[in-house]
């Protein structure tokens, strides 16, 4: 098989997940507090005698952390991150962190997201109050009161920049550097009240969409193309043998 052919079968591999990525941000456009996935890609250099190749790799996958917009719901039970913070929740597999600050009250009282997952306060523990002791305020640096008695404090916590994030239930990642405690509320806070929406710019995304597409169509050209001159030099070689 020619190299080109080898070549055009890297991109087209690459392209495909860069279309699947882009299919998974427009299916969670509108799912609270969600994060953009990105695709970054670089060549790798191959040798096949003395030829040097460039292939595409397949591409490391990225999580956008560009903010959402806010959007106002007068729900008291609804918590938006004012910031770079992050929500922290217990989870079935271990604390993750998130931005959809959506909460109910259980029975016991615990404060959780609506998928049933205890939120933390900053030391890494479930959210207490009285179920029956009135609505709820916070404050923006998450302090809770009830019936003007502080109660509880919603955990936020900074995740290190440099950190990967790993996607996880509920709109949350998992970062593989430990996230710290936010105690400074000078840029960070939370917002009562609001919900942040996806990060997703569906604008954008349809933008790569059509440019995937049309990519993914001329290296098909190309390696049909580079297929037929292979085929037509095993015919010439075949003829003159």
């Amino acid at each position: 098989m020619q190299n080109g052919l080898y070549v055009a079968v890297s991109a087209q591999v690459a392209l495909q997940r860069r279309l699947d990525t882009i299919a998974d941000n427009v299916a969670n456009m509108n799912t609270v507090g969600y994060r953009a996935t990105g695709v970054s890609f670089e060549t790798e250099m191959a040798r096949t005698g003395d030829a040097r190749l460039d292939y595409v790799s397949t591409g490391s996958d990225y999580l956008s952390r560009r903010a959402g917009g806010l959007v106002k719901t007068g729900n008291p039970l609804d918590f938006a991150v004012q910031g770079d913070g992050w929500f922290g929740i217990q989870t079935p597999r271990g604390p993750a962190y998130t931005r959809d600050g959506r909460a109910r009250i259980d029975e016991s009282g615990t404060l959780r997201t609506l998928n049933g997952d205890p939120i933390l306060d900053a030391g890494g523990a479930p959210i207490l109050v009285d179920g029956a002791a009135g609505p709820l305020t916070v404050s923006a640096d998450g302090m809770i009161t009830q019936n003007g008695r502080q109660v509880a404090a919603i955990g936020l916590f900074a995740i290190n920049p440099g950190a990967s994030l790993i996607r996880a239930e509920n709109s949350g990642v998992v970062p593989d550097k430990p996230p710290t405690p936010i105690l400074e509320f000078t840029r960070d806070g939370v917002v009562q009240g609001a919900v942040e929406s996806s990060n997703v710019d569906p604008v954008r995304e349809m933008t790569r969409l059509i440019d995937v597409t049309r990519a993914f169509d001329g290296v098909a050209a190309e390696a049909s193309q580079s297929e037929t001159s292979l085929q037509e030099a095993i015919k010439t070689l075949a003829s003159s043998a």
